[in-house]
């Protein structure tokens, strides 16, 4: 087999990674071993980062563990508490990015039977997010304080090569900002120091697929659209 070739072989391997990969949002009860978790996280370690300062921290929630977290953060989330990011969210969406949010939204509300305009349907799904969506396990991404900005990036890119080496071993991934809304809760919870700052969540496990909500997928703008090539 020539260079060529090979090459191909590889980028086609990611290519269906990326292609395959998709925001599970229903999950079956059964439990992911150890060792296939550790594999996840071996893999994602290798993740490029500012100066190799790998500042992502995770922690692992699973069985009694993960449903006395899941009850917490459900409980503050639903009694409308919380809302303390570390990082502070988008102030709008305009133009295209509030067409790709509504369109993203509107498939889902839609596959799930969600009549337009239902706000209180809109909030009690969203609320999902607090019950993970049913998976066995959630991570907790937190980085250091002083790194600011780059270190969140770095987590950013280490939550992306965690959900493709998940995609690898047949899980299912979910990346959480809204667990990070309530990251005063997860620092206490956890026992956190002071200086860590709080990413985001991914609830992981093996996907449900006959749930109706995991029939969807949103579509990926061109690279016409998001790229400007300068000189040759």
């Amino acid at each position: 087999m020539d260079a060529k070739v090979s090459q191909n072989d590889r980028i086609g391997v990611l290519e269906d990674l990326l292609n395959e990969r998709y925001s599970v949002r229903a999950f079956l009860p059964k439990e992911v071993d150890r060792a296939t978790i550790e594999h996840v996280l071996t893999t994602a370690q290798r993740t490029a980062s500012w100066c190799n300062s790998q500042p992502w921290q995770v922690i692992i929630a699973s069985g009694e563990a993960k449903e006395r977290f899941r009850q917490l953060i459900y409980k503050e989330a639903s009694g409308g508490l919380g809302d303390d990011y570390d990082f502070t969210p988008p102030r709008e969406y305009l133009g295209v990015y509030l067409e790709r949010r509504r369109e993203s939204g509107f498939q889902l509300y839609n596959t799930l039977g969600i009549v337009r305009g239902d706000k209180m349907a809109y909030a009690k799904q969203a609320l999902e997010n607090y019950n993970f969506f049913g998976a066995p396990h959630v991570a907790i991404i937190h980085t250091n304080e002083p790194l600011g900005i780059y270190g969140a990036i770095d987590c950013g890119a280490y939550v992306s090569n965690f959900m493709l080496a998940a995609q690898a071993l047949g899980l299912g991934t979910i990346p959480q900002a809204a667990l990070a809304r309530h990251s005063g809760l997860i620092r206490r919870h956890f026992d956190l120091p002071d200086d860590r700052r709080v990413v985001c969540g991914i609830s992981f496990g093996y996907a449900d697929n006959a749930h109706k909500v995991n029939s969807y997928r949103t579509s990926r703008a061109s690279v016409a659209d998001t790229v400007t090539f300068v000189g040759k």
